[in-house]
């Protein structure tokens, strides 16, 4: 056992203690605070606290500590959000760039729509919850602070479901969305499932009163189409498609970009998805959608065509990591938004830093390579006009951001 003095938060929402031979990391632990730590090189494990931060708050959950889901619900709401703040900053900092970050969009409690949870059949049912910290251990779960009440009360259900569909003993995944239709669950890594047990399940689900059950990507029942709405538009989503985690979140950063891209005619949504950007846009805009995964750009399409008072919506299926958009074609638009996935968008970043595009609005979910990104398109000639981070992801290590750049069109 070792008592120290937390220097700084970490990263990853760790107390960091800096030695001569680097960082020890304490999970748990808040800045200034003089803790008792067991220590085996660069991590070590909470004992206790001998004095804590005036920071510290009671952490709502009672699995917080030992379930992984959340990193940092014993730091209050004020430290908390500048820390957020401050990841995306730092992160620009590092790159050279140095301009004011807008205050974090707060994050909000029992308000994720979309949650992956972990399960494990066992002789005694099924295991459903988050893995502990650093572990494959499944915790088990009664109570999650950050999904939508009607998730949370269904935790039961899933843990059934999990008896049900999981084949092994090995750990798989359930994620559950819930839509304007209800739940589409998908399941992934179950095991293969014997018929009678597929028809045993399809009657669960239809019990539950799914929209949809899929396993492996593979639809076992769909008594209604999971519809989500992006503006106007009703899109049926995929089975296990993507979707922004926090609805309202995801309104806020569309918000910021369509108010960037109200002057366009002619917008190009890179990393479209299913269009949750692209048909909020077509409101006001003609919009080019361009993405890699099909059935997400079909979602997108039947949602372009079933909604009444739209601009032309086209859609492209092109792995924009491969072959982005290059700065010719790129000057057609006068608007371009991009939400690419934690690895940014390099080598799309560097077409668009030569093309002659006016307005630009990146959304992010990685600081690094968002900074990274934004200083090509700077080196390019891009004015960056504002940068504000999004609390997505209540209480984790991730922020989202959304990046708003200008450009004055060259005379040709």
């Amino acid at each position: 056992m070792t008592v120290l003095t937390i220097d700084r938060l970490g990263a990853q929402g760790d107390g960091v203690f800096e030695t001569g031979q680097g960082p020890v990391y304490i999970p748990f632990a808040l800045p200034g605070e003089r803790v008792n730590a067991a220590v085996e090189g660069q991590r070590g494990t909470l004992l206790s606290v001998l004095e804590p931060s005036p920071e510290r708050v009671e952490a709502p959950c009672r699995h917080f500590g030992e379930c992984g889901g959340c990193a940092i619900q014993h730091l209050a709401d004020g430290p908390y959000r500048a820390w957020k703040h401050d990841k995306v900053a730092q992160a620009l900092r590092s790159r050279g760039i140095e301009t004011a970050v807008s205050d974090t969009v707060p994050g909000e409690r029992r308000s994720r729509r979309r949650a992956v949870f972990s399960a494990r059949r066992t002789e005694k049912g099924a295991v459903l919850g988050y893995n502990r910290m650093a572990s494959h251990t499944i915790i088990d779960i009664s109570e999650c602070h950050v999904v939508l009440p009607r998730i949370e009360a269904a935790l039961e259900i899933l843990r059934a479901l999990a008896t049900l569909v999981g084949t092994t003993r090995d750990a798989f995944h359930i994620t559950v969305t819930e839509t304007a239709s209800g739940f589409d669950v998908a399941c992934t890594g179950s095991g293969p499932l014997p018929e009678a047990a597929r028809r045993t399940a399809a009657d669960f689900a239809m019990r539950q009163q799914f929209a949809r059950l899929s396993i492996d990507g593979e639809i076992v029942i769909e008594p209604r189409k999971p519809l989500v709405a992006f503006g106007a538009a009703a899109v049926p989503l995929p089975p296990g498609g993507f979707l922004q985690a926090v609805a309202s979140a995801e309104a806020a950063m569309a918000g910021m970009a369509l108010a960037h891209l109200r002057r366009a005619r002619k917008v190009a949504d890179l990393f479209a998805g299913a269009g949750a950007f692209a048909l909020r846009l077509a409101e006001n805009a003609e919009v080019h959608a361009v993405e890699a995964d099909a059935a997400a750009l079909a979602a997108l399409d039947r949602g372009f065509r079933s909604t009444p008072g739209l601009r032309r919506v086209t859609v492209e299926k092109r792995d924009l990591f491969r072959r982005p958009l290059t700065f010719k074609e790129l000057n057609a638009y006068d608007g371009v938004v991009l939400d690419p996935p934690r690895a940014g968008a390099e080598d799309q970043s560097k077409q668009l830093a030569r093309s002659d595009v006016p307005y630009v609005a990146m959304i992010s979910c990685n600081p690094a390579t968002l900074a990274r990104d934004l200083r090509i398109l700077a080196d390019g000639g891009y004015a960056l006009r504002s940068v504000t981070p999004v609390d997505q992801f209540l209480w984790s290590p991730h922020v989202e951001a959304v990046a708003l750049l200008e450009k004055p069109r060259r005379r040709r």
